[in-house]
This record gives C-alpha cells, sequence and structure tokens, in this order.
C-alpha cells in the first residue's frame, strides 16, 4: 500500500512529532513509541549547514537540545539549525530536555530507513529555509533522499512554504504533497491548491468549517486537520468527512 491508498481509509490519525506525549518529539524513540497507536506519523525536516536533511521542528536548537549547555557553542547563538554541521549536532543529546534520556538527532535517512523497516507512513513536513538555501537546493536534496531510500510510497510531503510543492511534483511525481495553512485560507481556496499540484490540504483546526470540508472533498482533495487533541472535536471533524487529525496524544 502506499500513502495515497491509505488516505482513502476513513478517520485516520496521525501523531504529531512522532509520540510526543511520551518520547521527545521527532526523535527514533517517539516514532517507535508510536508504533501501532496510529495511521502514519508526521515529522519536521530542515537541512544542517553542510545540507543534511535532519529531522527537527524549531529552527534553532535551544529547546529541544541541550546546545546551551555546551561551552565550544555558547557564541553560536541563537543556534541555528543550518548553522551546525551533521557532525555538531551529533554531538548534542535531543532527549534529555524531556525524559531525562540520551536521544541524538535523527536524519531523514535514518527515518526513512526505520519506516521501511516498520511499514510507517511518513508525513514529512519541510520546514520553510527559503531565508537560507535555495528553493531548488532544499527540495532536490530532500527528493534526492527519498528515491535513495527507495521510500516513495511511505512519504506524504507538506509544506507551509507552499512554493516547494509544485517543486516536488516536478521531481517526483509518485510521491502525495500537502499544503499546510494557518490564520487564514487562501482565497479561491480550491482553484489555488489545483495550481499548487497538491493531493491534500492540511488546514489548521481553527479555521476548520464543515463547509469547507464539503467543497474541497467534492474537488478530491484529502483533508488532514492539525492539531486536535480533544476526542469530541475528532469526532466532529470526521462525522464532517475530514481524513484524518494529527494529534499529541496518541492512545
Amino acid at each position: 500500500m502506499n500513502f495515497l491508498k491509505l488516505l482513502k481509509k476513513p478517520n485516520l490519525i496521525a501523531a504529531h512529532r512522532g509520540d510526543r506525549s511520551q518520547k521527545p518529539e521527532n526523535t527514533l524513540s517517539a516514532l517507535a513509541s508510536s508504533i501501532g497507536k496510529c495511521d502514519f506519523i508526521e515529522i519536521d525536516v530542515q537541512l544542517t549547514k553542510d545540507l543534511v536533511p535532519v529531522i527537527i521542528h524549531d529552527d534553532t536548537l535551544g529547546r529541544t537540545s541541550d546546545v546551551s549547555k555546551i561551552g565550544r557553542f555558547e557564541d553560536r547563538t541563537p543556534w541555528r539549525v543550518s548553522d551546525f554541521t551533521l557532525e555538531e549536532l551529533q554531538s548534542l543529546d535531543f532527549g534529555s530536555w524531556f525524559n531525562h534520556e540520551y536521544e541524538p538527532i535523527l536524519t531523514l535517512k535514518k527515518a526513512l530507513s526505520f519506516a521501511k523497516e516498520q511499514h510507517l507512513f511518513l508525513n514529512v513536513e519541510i520546514k520553510d529555509m527559503s531565508s537560507t538555501f535555495a528553493d531548488e537546493i532544499v527540495v532536490q536534496i530532500i527528493i534526492d533522499m527519498i528515491k535513495k531510500m527507495q521510500a516513495g510510497h511511505l512519504v506524504l510531503l507538506s509544506s507551509f512554504y507552499h512554493h516547494y510543492l509544485p517543486m516536488c511534483k516536478k521531481l517526483s511525481s509518485e510521491i502525495p504533497t500537502a499544503a499546510l495553512q494557518i490564520y487564514k485560507h487562501p482565497s479561491k481556496l480550491i482553484d489555488y491548491l489545483h495550481t499548487l499540484q497538491v493531493n491534500a490540504y492540511h488546514p489548521e483546526d481553527k479555521i476548520t468549517n464543515k463547509k469547507t470540508v464539503a467543497s474541497l472533498r467534492e474537488a478530491g482533495f484529502f483533508v488532514n486537520v492539525f492539531t486536535v487533541n480533544k476526542a469530541k472535536r475528532q469526532k466532529k471533524l470526521f462525522d464532517w468527512g475530514v481524513n484524518g487529525i494529527f494529534t499529541d496524544f496518541l492512545a
């Protein structure tokens, strides 16, 4: 089964940054802890200084690593991910802030390898790196890694930075894509999504309503809503025809 076939199933549950209520987000242990508790896992990807795709949400390292405690990095504030090489990132601990257990940074390569081993589906969100790296470089590196790992069937690519999405389709038409959106919907939403050539739309829960979901589904787009932590709200969204929801808390 590939990701598009998965999206045709009802009431999908996505683990937001892995099982982040139990394990440090976007780490291998968070992926492992998600197994059997969800239908797919959402992770975030960005590039290191030496252009290696790594799994981390924030564009800085302070919240989810021990970088502030490392003397040799004290003059590197605000500790942007893109200012550190992979080797430097591998010297940091990305787990102890959460549960006092050491956790190395997770690379996209390792995440894809684990997904293949465990038959997991991954929604890979490409973080907006447009102020640091050329769009073409970002997309090419990520697509190349997915192809190298032969994991395209397990992946959906999404981004808030919509310029990446048509580029993804151009480089790999078989990998589904989704536009992420907060605050308000783009004008002429259906037409806009067609121009992006996406398969799905991932709106924030606050801007999601029954009428919009119906129009999106009628137009043939899959709809997955973030971040929905209340069971009652999840049920209402599924009743409206939403395909999936992202949640921080897995059963």
